[in-house]
């Protein structure tokens, strides 16, 4: 998540057995007669119904889905033109806590794959997957070529969903040998977010450890205990009322979590444990 300078990031592209059986009443077979009906004594053997044929009101309801009616919003970390913009993303928002940028350009991998590429392809895994579950999703970008939104905006959009969780996603750009991921949640500050602190804690572990099971990456070596870290500085938390916290999915300045990272089938293995993450909380 850690900003590179926005003059110097290249752009990053990602480009991201029920049959009926033939009653034939032949009675041989057990030893007994078989009676004798106008169609077991002439005509061919009378093909039986199944069971929904038979008593449609007696089938079973379709199964529910498990994230029926619950509203989830997305925030994809960064955009892809942010670089371009400096004008717009280095404007100064209030976060209640303190003046931040509007935004910044995120970092990347060695290999030039951007935080805001990894980011947008994550995300659209994962609302895939939740909606697949019966979820509503909303995004807080519709692409990796724009600028922004500003991390105030990025707060009023799970707010104003009504959001039963939201959750930004992101990868650090930390030190070479730094490694693991953390999830980040907020604290209290006589703000908005206080009502919702202990639930997003909540959400947070959630997520944490559907993370860890589901994607082998370890906790992280250099932020929070046990992955996690709690922060007063992050207005896309300090101006949400609805539960939400941040997840650092791993280090693109590692070569190992890079690695997993650049890995589009890796990517879909960290969306369906975000997925997981999100189900169990929503669902306790």
């Amino acid at each position: 998540m850690r900003a590179l300078a926005a003059s110097v990031l290249a752009a990053c592209g990602l480009i991201a057995s029920a049959c009926g059986g033939a009653g034939s009443g032949n009675g041989a077979a057990t030893g007994q007669a078989a009676p004798a009906t106008a169609d077991t004594a002439q005509g061919p053997a009378r093909q039986e119904t199944t069971p929904a044929e038979q008593s449609p009101g007696k089938q079973s309801p379709p199964k529910a889905k498990p994230l029926e009616g619950k509203v989830i919003v997305l925030d994809p970390g960064h955009n892809g033109n942010n670089y371009r913009h400096p004008e717009i993303i280095n404007r100064p928002v209030d976060v209640l806590t303190e003046k931040k940028a509007c935004d910044t350009t995120g970092t990347s991998t060695n290999n030039g794959f951007s935080e805001a590429a990894f980011t947008w392809d994550v995300s659209t895994r994962l609302a895939k997957i939740l909606r697949e579950r019966g979820a509503t999703v909303k995004l807080t970008r519709s692409n990796n070529t724009g600028v922004g939104p500003c991390i105030t905006e990025r707060a009023a959009i799970g707010n104003k969903a009504g959001a039963d969780a939201a959750i930004s996603i992101h990868a650090d750009g930390a030190g070479p040998k730094d490694h693991g991921f953390h999830v980040i949640m907020p604290k209290k500050i006589n703000g908005p977010v206080d009502k919702v602190v202990d639930k997003s804690s909540r959400l947070g572990i959630d997520v944490r450890d559907a993370y860890r099971k589901g994607t082998g990456i370890p906790y992280s070596t250099y932020i929070g205990k046990n992955a996690l870290d709690y922060r007063k500085d992050l207005g896309g938390l300090n101006l949400s009322t609805v539960p939400k916290i941040f997840i650092e999915t791993g280090n693109m300045r590692n070569a190992g979590d890079a690695a997993k990272l650049s890995s589009p089938a890796f990517r879909q293995r960290i969306a369906v444990a975000l997925a997981n993450g999100l189900q169990h909380y929503l669902g306790t």
